[in-house]
């Protein structure tokens, strides 16, 4: 009887065990049927919505992987942004203002139109990198009467910029899904302006970096046209760009687009600001002859960003001997071009190793989680 009732014990025990297992399993379970689950994605369109409500918060709204990025469109507030991801780090493309479409929130892409004061005439302006397309759209809103193509490399970046950065089809304003170097030599037309702006996350692709690319550039240049490109100054990558340009335009301006707050990206501080280099032919202009034409074109256009305040920011680059060395417009030296950088050429363009390189005291770094294109 004792060894049936210690069974009996031992079942009644291990029923309780079970059981009490089972309630606290079967609490989770309905504690996650009451979150928030993420919907399924597909494998060519991983859409992502979430239904947090603070308009503080940063919340992804969608998220998709094409051939050539990871792409994720986040929304804070009334902004709203487009990411690439690489190797675990996120890098801003384009943000957006869903309140006031004429914000350009990056301070680079502001130094972008600082092309404007430049051209003879503006007629027509191409744009090599779309992205979130809010420069060039901000150009279109602005000079609704020149012909702007901006050209991306990504149909999924394309596609996502018109769902989410409101770029539409407007007359006068193109929008086409190409390798930017493959459209330049497929076209026979000329551009006053042609802005490069072709980052993708960290690097940029090393055959629009190159010397044969920028003489294609150039080709495609209008009579008094300009080139202006976006270049991330605390590496190796910077010098070596800037040497290339050299290599084809005479005349290479060098703009300081660091926001506000953060220190001077050419004069020696170290810091992940981006340079807006402006590239032309023929004879240099001079600060009363660009003080002029920023007025002019500002009156003109009522550019939500001025022009003259622009003016400021600007550097030269000067040849001292066999050096190249960048002047503010007193004259005065603020750091040179590394004398070894090599000119990069279509069969030689170590783009990612310099990148990797810290300017002028080559030591490995690990690049910025806020890296900003």
């Amino acid at each position: 009887m004792r060894s049936w009732h210690k069974l009996l014990v031992r079942s009644l025990l291990a029923f309780i065990v079970v059981g009490v297992v089972a309630f606290i399993a079967w609490r989770n379970n309905t504690r996650g049927d009451s979150a928030t689950i993420s919907p399924k994605r597909s494998s060519d369109d991983r859409a992502t919505t979430s239904t947090r409500q603070s308009s503080d918060e940063l919340v992804l709204v969608e998220s998709r992987e094409s051939i050539y990025n990871n792409i994720y469109v986040y929304r804070t507030g009334t902004y709203v942004r487009m990411t690439f991801g690489h190797n675990q780090h996120l890098y801003v493309e384009s943000r957006y203002n869903t309140a006031d479409d004429r914000e350009l929130p990056e301070p680079y892409t502001q130094f972008m139109t600082a092309s404007l004061m430049y051209p003879d005439k503006i007629n027509s302006i191409l744009e090599i990198g779309c992205g979130g397309g809010r420069t060039a759209w901000y150009l279109h809103r602005f000079l609704p009467n020149v012909q702007i193509t901006t050209v991306e490399l990504d149909p999924a970046v394309v596609e996502l910029s018109r769902k989410y950065f409101g770029i539409k089809n407007e007359p006068n304003f193109r929008v086409v899904a190409r390798d930017g170097r493959m459209f330049l030599a497929d076209s026979k037309d000329r551009y006053d302006v042609i802005l490069i702006d072709a980052y993708r996350g960290p690097f940029v692709p090393f055959h629009l970096l190159t010397l044969e690319f920028y003489q294609m550039v150039k080709r495609h240049l209008a009579q008094g046209g300009v080139m202006a490109q976006n270049i991330e100054p605390t590496t190796m990558l910077f010098d070596s760009a800037v040497k290339t340009l050299y290599g084809v335009f005479p005349q290479i301006e060098l703009y300081d687009a660091g926001g506000p707050g953060t220190s001077s990206a050419l004069t020696g501080a170290d810091v992940g600001n981006s340079v807006v280099a402006i590239a032309y032919d023929g004879g240099g202009y001079g600060s009363a002859d660009l003080s002029s034409m920023a007025d002019k074109r500002q009156s003109a256009y009522g550019l939500r960003y001025d022009l003259r305040q622009m003016l400021p920011h600007r550097f030269l680059l000067k040849t001292v001997g066999s050096s190249l060395d960048v002047v503010n417009q007193a004259g005065i030296s603020t750091g040179g071009i590394d004398d070894k950088a090599k000119i990069l050429l279509d069969d030689f363009a170590p783009v990612e190793s310099l990148k990797a390189i810290a300017r002028h005291n080559q030591k490995w770094t690990i690049q910025s989680d806020s890296a900003t294109q």
